[in-house]
């Protein structure tokens, strides 16, 4: 997000600032999809459902969710 607001505050080009956005959107998707995918895991599936359940429930879940933030 630094180099986004650098390069408005320099009057950078249109086309990089919105590919510095993208970048730094990607960067936060992947982030988002890391962290969710550790709290379906651990918390919401954890302690609800056992064994080979519980994982087939969360790796639906964390599907859903890679999908959407791509």
């Amino acid at each position: 997000m630094d180099s986004v607001s650098r390069a408005l505050g320099e009057g950078a080009d249109c086309g990089e600032v919105l590919r510095l956005i993208a970048s730094a959107r990607g960067a936060m998707n992947g982030l988002m999809a890391e962290v969710l995918e550790d709290h379906i895991r651990h918390h919401a599936f954890g302690a609800t459902r056992q064994g080979m359940e519980r994982n087939r429930a969360a790796d639906e879940v964390v599907d859903v969710i890679r999908s959407y933030l791509k």
